[in-house]
């Protein structure tokens, strides 16, 4: 306890955790939009529950690996590379090289899956009907378990990603557990009204996919050793989201001032 309090007597590392509690919250957001899209394909009986079950595993996934931080740094380690020789200049060594480690293949099939899912889901919300033409009315709902065991898929590529990001900005674990806590914490208070807008703002759906595919792609350029600032991503995110909610203000605005049946 006393460690504690000389720890956080020091005001730099108060300043460590602000910076690191945002990023953080920013860093779930795309966990979150993942598991409001999966959680509304589920019977409306079932889809806090998903919602619980899903931030709950990503708090212990984020907490187990806050645990084991050495294996953790180490999944940074270089597992093998691809190299690629000949070209103008070739010498005897490789004129185009890319290490990876298990972080990176982590984050490259993570992302893979994100722009499979969200392509497949794209491909069903703009063309909702079959080969013959017909409504696919019948379309197979997805089970509360298949639901889980995608959200647990992605809670891991997300929560190894949030970790390491914490480990680069602190080494103070006190401080890296209280932010990932915090930041699951605001998740799980904006699971319903989140999960609930996107629910009654169709649009909003494409949207969120929208943004699913673009992490993803992120995810696998970063695999690749091909850094892209979140920043970029998450400003273009918040623009896009502000259109849309002009959007939505128009078209509530129309319904308001149209003039009823029969007038």
């Amino acid at each position: 306890m006393e460690a504690l309090v000389t720890l956080f007597a020091d005001p730099a590392v108060w300043a460590a955790l602000l910076t690191l509690l945002v990023m953080e919250i920013v860093l779930g957001i795309d966990n979150l939009i993942f598991i409001s899209i999966l959680s509304n394909k589920l019977p409306e009986a079932q889809r806090q529950k998903a919602r619980r079950i899903g931030i709950g595993l990503a708090l212990i996934m984020r907490l187990a690996l806050l645990s084991t931080i050495a294996w953790l740094v180490g999944l940074t380690e270089p597992v093998f590379d691809l190299g690629f020789e000949g070209g103008p200049g070739y010498n005897g060594q490789p004129t185009y090289e890319t290490v990876f480690s298990w972080r990176d293949i982590i984050l490259i099939a993570g992302g893979l899956f994100l722009v499979w899912k969200a392509t497949k889901e794209i491909h069903h919300v703009a063309d909702p009907a079959t080969d013959d033409g017909v409504f696919d009315t019948g379309r197979k709902a997805l089970t509360f378990g298949a639901v889980i065991a995608q959200i647990l898929l992605l809670d891991v590529v997300f929560s190894i990603d949030s970790i390491l990001t914490a480990v680069g900005m602190t080494d103070h674990l006190p401080v890296m557990v209280i932010a990932v806590v915090v930041a699951v914490l605001v998740m799980l208070l904006a699971a319903d009204p989140l999960a609930n807008f996107i629910r009654d703002n169709p649009t909003v759906v494409m949207l969120a996919l929208g943004f699913l595919l673009m992490i993803g792609a992120v995810l696998i350029a970063d695999g690749f050793g091909v850094h892209v600032p979140k920043g970029y991503i998450y400003t273009a995110m918040a623009f896009s989201a502000g259109i849309e909610g002009l959007n939505i203000w128009a078209r509530r605005g129309k319904r308001r001032t149209a003039p009823e049946p029969g007038q």
